[in-house]
């Protein structure tokens, strides 16, 4: 795939998950007159909704290009697997757990800013 068809795929998909993201939170825009009128608004819903869809599409390319260099790596120097994997592998995880910890704290704040 060229460089131009990937960065293609990845805007639609990034578009498609900020459309979805924003059809999935319709609701929190039907406020209450009250809670309206007392200042007191969902919108960290809709913040922690793009902010999920964003943290899932970034730790998705990001797994991917590692991946996708890793096994062109392996490719052109076969020898050399154990080398490139270990490598590889130290970045994937610490970009898993960057986006782990991401997803826990837009559930706390989700969780802490839904209280009364």
């Amino acid at each position: 795939m060229s460089r131009a068809g990937f960065l293609r795929k990845s805007f639609v998909a990034g578009a498609l998950a900020l459309i979805g993201s924003a059809v999935v939170n319709v609701p929190v825009f039907a406020q209450e007159a009250a809670a309206a009128a007392a200042g007191k608004g969902e919108w960290h819903l809709a913040g922690a909704g793009i902010g999920l869809g964003l943290i899932v599409i970034g730790a998705g390319l990001g797994i991917g290009r590692f991946a996708a260099a890793a096994a062109e790596g392996i490719a052109r120097q076969p020898g050399a697997a154990d080398k490139i994997t270990g490598a590889v592998n130290l970045p994937l995880f610490l970009l898993e757990g960057v986006a782990i910890l991401a997803e826990v704290f837009v559930l706390l704040i989700v969780l802490l800013n839904g209280r009364p």
